[in-house]
């Protein structure tokens, strides 16, 4: 008798501290939705490529060819957006997280007036859409990593057929 109730107040004890650990997961996977949903809003759309200061760890690392390391090289990558493109739109069509680890959905759109990446302005207006796969440690972006069709997006610039 006395095993079955150790038995049972163990596994009690067992299932609330899963109940608390599965919390705990989900209460960070939308504490970093949240957070990271803010950056890229002021980030592109608001054109405050500086937030990325705050927003990215100092090891950040973009998966992009070539790779981009550190924050300065990031914010320079992404500057190249606000200043290449006016009337910048970046909708995020769906987001989800699992503890430090989030895929979103996305959709950007702009019209070429500036240079980009040395792309001189052509002034054709695009819609690209495309996912990105990112994880955060402590609050910060550590690690993105972009995916898009990159012909559609120079078809549309008007720079391939």
């Amino acid at each position: 008798m006395k095993k079955s109730i150790v038995v049972i107040a163990l596994s009690g004890l067992l299932f609330v501290a899963c109940k608390n650990e599965s919390a705990e997961r989900e209460k960070l996977a939308q504490a970093n939705i949240d957070s990271y949903s803010k950056t890229w809003e002021l980030v592109v759309n608001e054109g405050k490529v500086d937030v990325l200061d705050s927003a990215y760890a100092p090891e950040i690392v973009l998966h992009t060819v070539p790779e981009i390391k550190g924050i300065a090289a990031a914010k320079a990558y992404y500057a190249n957006f606000v200043s290449g493109f006016s009337n910048r739109q970046f909708i995020v069509k769906d987001m989800f997280a699992s503890g430090d680890k989030l895929t979103k959905y996305w959709v950007f759109k702009g019209t070429h007036t500036g240079d980009f990446m040395g792309i001189p302005a052509t002034g054709k207006t695009i819609s690209v859409e495309g996912c990105t796969i990112a994880r955060m440690v402590n609050g910060k972006i550590v690690e993105e990593r972009d995916f898009m069709d990159n012909m559609d997006f120079m078809k549309q610039l008007g720079l391939m057929k």
